[in-house]
């Protein structure tokens, strides 16, 4: 089910929480909207799910206008919230219950099942919640949400707080939503990486404004095509020969330099980097390796800062 974003404009106060972002999110995809913290992501996702309403402009899913849907845009859009709790005594299976009379669903059973099978919580559906670990109960969050076999599901920061097992049981869970459904997935996420392996396309907010918008090939494309060559001198230890003032001395000239504890990292385009692979003394690494440029590198451009001058901006901080 697509959604369209049109001139949405919301403020408290004084402080702007949105200022006229306008883009499309596809029927079927999975989209990231990314920014730094006061963006405007949470401001976003509460006026999609029907939270709030927009001061001005308008925002549709699947034609439906949201602000004027009242309880019926919970038909369409499932909202999994960054901070979901569940009442500590109840068990999973009787949490999706709840959930699903409250909705009215019919063969809540069966759909139960589906949902605790989709999410991996089969097993665990009759412990008690005080149980669960955080992945879990992100986990039964995300089935609370599915129950009604929603077109449209927004998760705010889906794997936040989660150990690395959770995040990848998660991702998992999404990327079988995506493969095995027609629901449009739009999430928010602080790890541009976690956005980078999910989704198809991308908006980028700052300040409540939109920076750019489209696929992830094309940020990529829109960044530049510089790559960064990261070296790793051999350990100085014991050699007279100063592996890494030789190395510095030996890349100056292909591109900027950047010296990091561990190793030296050189921003250049594709044609200086092969040269500069050239020119390095193996004798002197112990080891190098070329990034290509990913999507942090399209979020800083889309903001317009750069990690060397001096305005970069921390991907930790990609936030709501």
């Amino acid at each position: 089910m697509q959604i369209t974003i049109t001139d949405v404009r919301k403020r408290y106060g004084d402080v702007v929480a949105l200022d006229g972002p306008s883009f499309e999110i596809p029927s079927g995809s999975t989209y990231g909207v990314l920014g730094t913290n006061g963006a405007g992501k949470t401001t976003l996702f509460e006026l999609l799910v029907g939270h709030d309403r927009p001061d001005e402009g308008r925002i549709e899913v699947g034609g439906l206008d949201v602000a004027a849907a009242g309880h019926r845009v919970r038909e369409r859009v499932a909202f999994l919230p960054e901070h979901a709790g569940f009442p500590p005594a109840m068990t999973g299976r009787e949490v999706l219950d709840v959930h699903a009379r409250i909705r009215g669903l019919s063969a809540r059973c069966e759909r139960i099942e589906d949902a605790l099978e989709t999410v991996g919580l089969s097993e665990a559906a009759d412990r008690a919640v005080a149980g669960y670990s955080n992945g879990m109960g992100r986990r039964l969050g995300l089935a609370s949400a599915l129950l009604a076999d929603p077109p449209v599901l927004v998760l705010d920061e889906p794997t936040a707080g989660l150990d690395p097992r959770g995040v990848a049981t998660f991702h998992e869970i999404v990327e079988r939503i995506d493969r095995e459904t027609d629901a449009t997935v739009v999430l928010s996420s602080h790890a541009l990486e976690e956005v980078e392996r999910l989704c198809d396309e991308v908006a980028i907010l700052d300040d409540g404004r939109l920076c750019a918008v489209g696929s992830i090939d094309d940020l990529w494309t829109a960044a530049g095509d510089d790559v960064t060559v990261e070296i790793r001198p051999a350990d100085p230890a014991g050699r007279p020969d100063r592996p890494r003032e030789r190395l510095l001395e030996t890349v100056q000239r292909y591109g900027d330099v950047i010296e990091t504890d561990d190793a030296i990292e050189v921003v250049c385009d594709r044609d200086e980097a092969i040269a500069l692979c050239s020119a390095l003394d193996p004798d002197l690494l112990e080891r190098f390796e070329v990034r290509e440029p990913g999507l942090e590198a399209a979020f800083r451009a889309a903001l317009g800062t750069d990690e060397r001058d001096g305005t970069n901006v921390d991907p930790t901080e990609v936030s709501a």
